[in-house]
């Protein structure tokens, strides 16, 4: 088996005994991106503090290549753990040119750290911006010269702390392709971390969900999304619906017909969840156009209460006659239908989570 580029083992971190980070482990494989995914003040950054030396855990331990550099009593200084750090604001140097920005901190002859930066540059685009000053460049300009100076030195690792956040959405996507290909090129390791869905799950090998402190959740970017561990992991990444609904027999009853709810006693209550992509619409107002099937279930009339044209799809929000909460829907293209028309949906059955409602 192949020894992780980056390992770290039951890390915690507490702040006035309060455990910020709560026994959080992580493995990176060489060359591999993974991404810290979570809300705001969940532990992504303090976990990224730790491993990259700037902030000091309570527990637990951190290895480079099978190598300990790191537990509560013995500790490699940060400028000798080979890896790089790169933080949403660049936090280049004013006073010094784009050339010099990226080759500071390199150590060998002043041709031979020039010569490292041109390279950098020439691969981000920018050298001949080499002798220009930082102020003197764009905002995505700047992000990709933070990018080559962190990978000046050639580390192994390169964390990452929401380093998209500062750019305008029209250049993110755009930078975050040549970022990812840069780090592909030089062989890093990357242990990203952001709280944008969509970002983690463009650029990560794997994605750890994180709530609380903790790790609720690992593994690759159609997994995470495909087989959530449970009702937030699922609304972290989209708007959802929600059913709730009582078992019997590990069964659910609900207005789209029967849910399999296994290991659910009789009496138990569930929710079904599922994003507004996968409510289906019945244009048969009684419901006996399409026959009902097992991916589609039973149609359930709803009326309109709002539509919303959002670009490439549309947004159909309907009050449903069986409980008189509101259900959305996305729908492609456009699709506008009055308020007050009444229609019959379904969902795709094969799309839906059943969660046991704890407590």
């Amino acid at each position: 088996m192949q020894t992780p580029r980056l390992e770290i083992r039951d890390l915690v971190r507490r702040f006035e005994g309060r455990p910020v980070v709560d026994h959080v482990s992580l493995t990176i494989q060489p060359g591999h991106v993974t991404c810290l995914l979570g809300p705001s003040g969940c532990g992504k950054s303090t976990t990224l503090r730790m491993i990259a030396g700037v902030d000091m855990q309570d527990e637990g331990t951190i290895h480079v290549d099978g190598k300990l550099i790191c537990d509560t009593v013995f500790r490699i200084p940060p400028e000798r753990r080979q890896i790089g750090l790169m933080f949403q604001d660049f936090a280049l140097f004013p006073h010094l040119s784009v050339g010099e920005n990226v080759a500071f901190g390199l150590k060998g002859p002043k041709s031979e750290k020039r010569a490292r930066a041109e390279d950098l540059l020439s691969r981000v685009g920018l050298a001949h911006f080499i002798d220009e000053y930082p102020h003197q460049l764009s905002g995505g300009e700047q992000q990709r010269v933070a990018l080559a100076r962190a990978l000046a030195p050639r580390p192994k690792i390169m964390l990452m702390d929401e380093p998209f956040s500062g750019l305008d959405n029209r250049l993110r996507d755009g930078i975050r392709d040549e970022t990812l290909a840069l780090l592909k090129e030089e062989g890093a390791s990357v242990l990203l971390v952001t709280h944008e869905p969509e970002e983690a799950m463009r650029m990560a090998d794997e994605i750890a969900l994180m709530r609380g402190g903790r790790i609720v959740q690992r593994g690759a970017p159609y997994n995470i999304y495909n087989a959530p561990v449970d009702k937030a992991a699922v609304a972290f990444f989209s708007d959802i619906n929600v059913l709730r609904g009582k078992v019997r027999g590990a069964l659910t009853e609900t207005p789209f017909g029967q849910f399999l709810a296994p290991g659910v006693p009789d009496g138990g209550e569930v929710e079904i969840v599922f994003r507004p992509q996968h409510v289906g619409i019945d244009f048969d107002r009684a419901g006996r156009g399409p026959n009902p099937t097992a991916m589609a279930g039973t149609p359930a009339r709803g009326v309109v209460e709002r539509a919303r044209f959002m670009g490439s799809e549309s947004l159909v929000e309907y009050r449903m006659d069986f409980n008189g909460e509101v259900l959305k829907a996305t729908v492609p293209n456009v699709f506008l239908p009055k308020p007050g028309t009444p229609m019959w949906l379904t969902v795709r059955r094969d799309r839906c989570f059943v969660f046991p409602v704890k407590g």
